[in-house]
């Protein structure tokens, strides 16, 4: 039968109602594609199958409103057949039948609709039932807004990694929102707990090496295999990895290369090799460079032999890698202030690891007390070792013979 004018707004609230609730549940049939932001973070984007819908409804209250109340019944059905069968949304094969003028729905069932204007008032139980989904921000700075959305990101955080670190990296922050943590990172996390890392030691481990996540998991097995092939035990390997923790990001080519310039160009043995780089695997990962250059220092500059060098340098491995200016400040005041010779420097290397306001201190005090004597053959012999290595209230009973008042009282006149 045809409408009443009192009936029509009753049915326009019902197709109202339907076209929002067909939109809802259109994007929640299709997931929103992502993009990439200008900060370098990935956000969902909206679906065009919600315009869509929004159209269509658009469409559908415009015609609705422009037909005249006083309209007969037959012109009446058919508006709302052509509206129905022409201005269908683009996902309708998805959605419920809508109603129109021919609707057999009861004009009492219409009262009962959920109100679909924002302005008329809701009761405290149908607000109890209204769910609302936080969005992705469109644009962020800080990994912190998109944990709440990213199971990955979430683990991560349980895990102990520092997000604030990475996200200085743009590139790195937009590789974890891309990962999937079943699919992407599960593994990699199985296989570093079977090399020996503790679940304590990850989040610091993959706050530095973010990038292991991009690397193949058959690749990394494959590293480890060549390093366990050169000898290298599985306690060997986990230190190893725990203290240069991007080792695994190279290639098996890269490791052998390492190898076989620090066994040629110390001239040491194939174990003192893996021996010095397990005690400093930084060796593996690091530039060549400053290497070269310290070795060129120490036989040039300083004039000591490839031997002594030898010797130094698996006693102290941090020798290689030390700050050129630190060394030679050193070597020149231990060899030149000091009068301390060669071959008693090669004896205690640990000297070059020392900071050198301590050893002045020390050295100019038992100057002033007449004990600063460090030749072996002659009485009242003070070891290097001794001099650098021993905490302040030792040196000052045993070696200065003198209280730490008195120490403290030379070292305010410095």
């Amino acid at each position: 039968m045809a409408l009443s004018a009192q009936q029509i707004p009753r049915w326009f609230n019902s197709i109202k109602l339907s076209s929002f609730i067909n939109s809802v549940q259109l994007t929640k049939r299709f997931p929103r594609a992502g993009q990439t932001l200008s900060h370098g973070f990935s956000a969902p984007t909206q679906s065009s199958s919600d315009n869509c819908c929004l159209r269509w409804g658009f469409k559908t209250y415009w015609t609705s409103s422009s037909r005249n109340s006083s309209q007969d019944a037959d012109s009446s059905r058919q508006e709302s057949s052509a509206a129905h069968h022409t201005l269908l949304p683009c996902g309708s094969e998805h959605s419920g039948r809508m109603p129109s003028g021919d609707s057999e729905l009861p004009l009492e069932e219409m009262d009962d609709l959920f109100p679909v204007s924002p302005l008329q008032p809701v009761s405290e139980e149908e607000a109890a039932l209204i769910s609302a989904h936080a969005s992705l921000p469109a644009a962020s700075f800080t990994l912190r807004d998109y944990v709440d959305h990213s199971e990955t990101l979430q683990q991560l955080v349980l895990l102990g990694v520092d997000l604030s670190k990475i996200e200085k990296h743009p590139d790195a922050a937009n590789l974890l929102l891309r990962l999937d943590f079943e699919k992407d990172i599960k593994q990699t996390l199985l296989f570093l707990k079977d090399l020996g890392l503790e679940d304590n030691q990850l989040g610091a481990f993959l706050t530095k090496n973010y990038a292991i996540f991009s690397e193949d998991l058959e690749n990394l097995q494959i590293r480890v295999a060549y390093l366990q092939s050169k000898n290298f035990s599985k306690a060997d390997i986990t230190q190893m990895v725990r203290n240069a923790p991007f080792l695994l990001n190279f290639s098996v080519e890269r490791l052998d290369n390492r190898l076989g310039f620090f066994q040629k160009e110390l001239q040491l043995s194939v174990k003192k090799t893996r021996d010095l780089v397990v005690r400093l695997p930084r060796l593996l990962t690091g530039s060549l460079e400053p290497v070269k250059e310290n070795m060129k220092v120490y036989r040039l500059e300083f004039g000591f032999k490839c031997n002594e060098v030898q010797h130094m340098i698996t006693r102290i491995p941090k020798m290689l890698t030390a700050n050129k200016k630190k060394l030679t400040e050193t070597f020149d005041y231990v060899h030149n202030v000091m009068s301390i010779p060669h071959h008693i420097i090669v004896r205690f290397p640990q000297v070059f690891n020392t900071r050198l306001f301590k050893i002045k201190e020390r050295h100019q005090f038992l100057t002033y007390l007449g004990r600063a004597q460090y030749d072996p053959a002659k009485p009242n012999y003070i070891s290097l070792d001794k001099l650098v290595s021993i905490p302040d209230r030792v040196f000052c009973r045993e070696i200065a013979k003198a209280s730490e008042k008195d120490f403290e009282k030379f070292l305010k006149t410095l």
